[in-house]
């Protein structure tokens, strides 16, 4: 019997599934994180307290269960140690609920500094990327030459060894490329061995710890970072993140069947937002964009930056539904609309030269050439943060809701309406 539920974001990221998954985790024994690496930020406020995480599960703060970053994750071992620390002294034990799959690659200093010089001498043309070395770290792990959690198990010699070659190695192609000068991979050395002191009780081969959920005796959800409209396969390419943030990505991640898999939720804003550059057909620019900005406190968990704001786009929402085969949505932040006049959903596109197109794109060429085309809906002036049923949100604010689930075309079940833990609505 199918025990794991898979939770996915379906825009551009930042879509609030650290909170969805904080809540959902209080039913299971297990939360899997299946891609990314510190390049993501997940923000969660319980009581007075706020946890931002990005490389921790989300489950990390849920006592009795645990965490588990999986095959497919980039970890950043000095990151990885500095967010344990930084949950400890938060009151979360975090060494204690959480473990590391041997497969998962190790993002080093040398993938931050190749990443930072790529970004500069593109320019114009640049990703727009966080700078933590994510993707060439997913290079090297594609070209078989990184280094895995599992390395950190070796005695101190050999892991030392082969962290100078991998530095060495490292500085030819930043001397050749860039012109950069070398890294001092003897005491990269000594800092990874100082890593590896804290993380290696925590590592473990992840087919065997995750056996008793293929089995179906562990409840387990499996949380992404990113957002699918980021997936370097299904997403707007070049302007995606390096791995695989939709479904396919949570079974490569992590090494689990299909047939496991029993529900899978997708996390819609009720807006949309986009950090990094790329087409984004219904952004807002001018002060529309800045007061959904200041409104929604758009920017950044990771890199503080302040993210591109717009209306919600329907083509690209069913795109991913169906890319992903949702079973449910959750709607977040829908308090941040409360006060806006005239709400606006782009149900289609205008395609520059082609006419109008129902479906979305993710030839990045094409969808800049997409202008959206719009229906209006009226907004509502209630403060809803402070309700608690879904019966008690305001008429417009459920028509609203009612018009996204059409254009989704799955069911809403739950919607967020604050930061808090308890700022959740169930829609029966």
């Amino acid at each position: 019997m199918a025990t794991t539920k898979v939770v996915l974001g379906c825009q551009w990221g930042d879509e609030g599934k650290g909170k969805v998954v904080d809540r959902l985790a209080a039913d299971v024994e297990l939360v899997v994180r299946f891609q990314g690496g510190a390049n993501a930020g997940h923000t969660v406020k319980v009581g007075d307290q706020t946890f931002v995480m990005h490389l921790m599960p989300t489950g990390i703060l849920r006592e009795g269960v645990k965490s588990l970053l999986g095959p497919g994750v980039v970890l950043d071992p000095w990151k990885l140690v500095e967010e344990i620390e930084q949950l400890t002294a938060q009151g979360v034990p975090a060494e204690e609920r959480l473990l590391v799959a041997g497969g998962a690659h190790l993002v080093m200093p040398y993938h931050r500094r190749l990443e930072e010089l790529r970004e500069r001498d593109l320019k114009k043309k640049s990703i727009g990327t966080t700078g933590r070395g994510i993707g060439p770290c997913y290079e090297d792990k594609m070209a078989r030459m990184g280094l895995r959690a599992s390395d950190l198990a070796r005695n101190d010699d050999s892991l030392r060894r082969l962290v100078i070659e991998k530095v060495l190695r490292a500085n030819r192609l930043l001397a050749e490329r860039h012109e950069a000068p070398p890294l001092a991979s003897e005491a990269i050395a000594d800092e990874v061995l100082g890593c590896a002191a804290r993380l290696r009780p925590l590592i473990v081969n992840a087919f065997d710890f995750l056996a008793p959920v293929r089995e179906g005796k562990m409840t387990c959800l499996l949380e992404g970072a990113q957002g699918t409209l980021l997936d370097v396969d299904h997403g707007t390419f070049p302007y995606v993140t390096s791995s695989s943030t939709a479904i396919g990505g949570a079974l490569t991640g992590t090494g689990l069947s299909h047939r496991v898999i029993g529900h899978v939720l997708g996390v819609f804003k009720a807006y949309s937002t986009r950090v990094g550059n790329g087409p984004y057909p219904t952004e807002l620019h001018g002060d529309e964009g800045e007061d959904l900005r200041a409104k929604g406190k758009e920017f950044g968990a990771t890199t503080g930056r302040p993210r591109r704001c717009g209306w919600f786009d329907g083509p690209a929402a069913r795109y991913a539904a169906q890319v992903n085969g949702l079973d449910a949505v959750v709607i977040t932040k829908l308090d941040v609309l409360s006060g806006i006049e005239t709400l606006r959903i782009a149900v289609a596109y205008e395609l520059e030269g082609e006419g109008r197109r129902e479906s979305f794109t993710n030839w990045a060429e094409q969808l800049e050439r997409c202008r959206p085309v719009y229906e209006d809906f009226p907004g509502w002036e209630e403060d809803i943060s402070g309700m608690t049923s879904f019966d008690q949100l305001p008429r417009n604010a459920k028509q609203y809701l009612e018009a996204l689930e059409a254009q989704i075309g799955v069911p809403v079940r739950s919607v967020t309406h604050g930061p808090a833990r308890d700022h959740w609505l169930e829609r029966k």
